[in-house]
């Protein structure tokens, strides 16, 4: 679990008190077990809670942790230390990129997985790169491409023979795919 030294409990307290919504803090990663992962602290107010998360109290404030980001948070550290210029909250959380994906966990997990350890190194040879943007209630993966991939004239032909061939194999769940990308910029095109 999430280890926050006292120094940091104070630093968090202290802000909290400022606020007049706040009920506390919620600690979550984006695009956990990427390479994108990012750990993230912000304010907890009413409707910012999800159910899955798990509440924590402390002496002098709760937090809630995103039931989702849970895994990747094990072994993280929230630390506070004073400096010249006032001071600076860090966040360490080893496990946040790591891939820990099986046939329970979340589906945008595990699209994650199979776009960025499958999908993205071959896409790189050509420069490019896909990532997922949400998954649609109708179970359709929204997509972004980047980099060579954005306005390649390919782009149609790697969607659906490449990416959506391997998503749909791997997770038969899925309905397709759907490219969310404005392909109108060519500048890095590499077709």
């Amino acid at each position: 679990m999430v280890t926050i030294t006292e120094s940091a409990q104070d630093y968090l307290a202290e802000l909290l008190a400022k606020q007049d919504d706040a009920l506390g803090v919620r600690v979550f990663i984006n695009q956990p077990g990427t390479p994108r992962a990012e750990t993230c602290i912000a304010y907890a107010r009413d409707g910012d809670l999800q159910e899955g998360d798990e509440e924590r109290a402390y002496e002098k404030f709760n937090a809630w942790f995103d039931g989702r980001s849970l895994p990747y948070l094990e072994d993280a550290l929230v630390d506070y230390s004073k400096d010249r210029m006032g001071g600076q909250l860090t966040i360490k959380a080893p496990n946040a990129k790591l891939p820990r994906v099986d046939e329970n966990s979340p589906l945008e997990d595990r699209i994650n997985y199979v776009l960025y350890n499958e999908v993205n190194p071959a896409l790189a040879s050509h420069g490019g790169e896909v990532s997922l943007v949400e998954v649609t209630e109708d179970k359709y993966a929204i997509l972004r491409f980047g980099g060579g991939c954005q306005g390649c004239g390919m782009v149609d032909q790697t969607l659906k023979g490449g990416v959506e061939k391997t998503l749909l194999e791997q997770l038969p769940m899925l309905a397709g795919v759907r490219d969310m990308t404005d392909h109108s910029d060519k500048s890095n095109a590499y077709y």
